[in-house]
C-alpha cells in the first residue's frame, strides 16, 4: 500500500468515527421564558429625522426594550451556548447551514430585530423600502460591512469567524435603525420571541455554559429563577443538558434595574 492511498484511508477512517460519535451522541432540549421585574415600560416614539416623507408614516417606536404588556415577556433576549468545549453538531442542523437568514430594510426599520447565523452562513441583506440605506455591521472579529442597498436590492454576506458578542446593525442614513447580528460556530442560539420565550432543540447531552444578553441590559445578570434570585456572572450559567429530556427554566425574571 502506497503512502498516498494509506492518507486516503486514515481520512476516511477519520471522517466515519466522526460520523459514529454524532449518531452516537443523545440529545436533550432547552427552553425559558424571560420576564420583566415589574410593569412593563410604554412604548417609545422614535423620532424620525430623515425621510419623513416616507419613514415619518410607520410610528416607529424604541425598540431597544421590547416587552409585552399582556404577560411581560421580554422579546430578543439572546441565548447562546459558549462551545468552549466544541459540542457535537446535531445532523438536522446542518441541514440548516445551507439555509439563508434574510436581514432587511422594511418600514424604515431592520427586520429581524436579532438576526441568527453561524459561520460560513449565508445572510441576505436587502431594502424593501423605496429609499436608499446602508447596512453597517460593526463586527469584533470579521471584516466589518457598511454596503449602500438601493431601494428593491439585495446582496449576499457571509462571516467566517464567530463573534463572541451580537454585532451591532445600523443605518447611518437613518440614524434610529438599529439591529444586531449573532454569529456563532455552534447551531445552539435563540433569540425570545414576543412572549419573551427561546427554545433550542437538540443539544449535546452534558452540562454546557449558556450565556443571556440583552440589547439595553447587556449581559442579563440579576434574574429570578424558580423563586430564587440569582447572579449570573457575565450573563453565564451552567446548564445540565439531559437525553431525551427538555431543561425548561420557566419564568426566568429578570431585575429590572438591568435596564435603566
Amino acid at each position: 500500500m502506497n503512502k498516498k492511498m494509506l492518507l486516503v484511508l486514515v481520512g476516511l477512517l477519520g471522517l466515519q468515527l466522526s460520523s459514529d460519535l454524532v449518531m452516537g451522541q443523545q440529545w436533550g432540549h432547552l427552553s425559558a421564558r424571560f420576564v420583566f421585574d415589574g410593569t412593563p415600560p410604554k412604548p417609545v416614539p422614535t423620532v424620525v429625522n430623515k425621510d419623513q416623507a416616507v419613514c415619518g408614516k410607520f410610528k416607529l417606536m424604541d425598540e431597544s426594550l421590547v416587552v409585552n404588556a399582556k404577560n411581560k415577556g421580554i422579546a430578543n433576549v439572546v441565548v447562546f451556548l459558549r462551545d468552549t468545549k466544541k459540542p457535537a453538531i446535531h445532523p438536522d442542523y446542518e441541514k440548516a447551514l445551507k439555509d439563508k437568514v434574510v436581514l432587511n430594510n422594511i418600514n424604515c426599520r431592520f427586520e429581524p430585530r436579532v438576526a441568527l447565523i453561524r459561520t460560513g452562513q449565508a445572510v441576505v441583506l436587502g431594502n424593501k423600502d423605496p429609499v436608499g440605506h446602508n447596512t453597517k455591521i460593526d463586527t469584533f472579529f470579521n471584516p466589518g460591512v457598511n454596503p449602500l442597498i438601493p431601494s428593491g436590492a439585495q446582496l449576499d454576506q457571509k462571516f467566517m469567524v464567530e463573534e463572541r458578542l451580537p454585532a451591532r446593525v445600523s443605518c447611518s442614513i437613518h440614524p434610529w435603525m438599529n439591529a444586531w447580528l449573532v454569529v456563532r460556530s455552534n447551531p445552539y442560539f435563540a433569540a425570545s420571541d414576543a412572549d419573551g420565550k427561546i427554545h433550542i432543540k437538540n443539544i449535546p447531552a452534558g452540562t454546557w455554559e449558556f450565556q443571556f444578553w440583552q440589547e439595553k441590559s447587556g449581559y442579563v445578570r440579576t434574574v429570578t429563577v424558580g423563586g430564587k434570585k440569582t447572579e449570573w456572572k457575565r450573563g453565564r450559567a451552567d446548564l445540565k443538558i439531559t437525553a431525551g429530556k427538555t431543561l425548561d427554566l420557566g419564568d426566568v425574571v429578570v431585575d429590572k434595574k438591568l435596564f435603566e
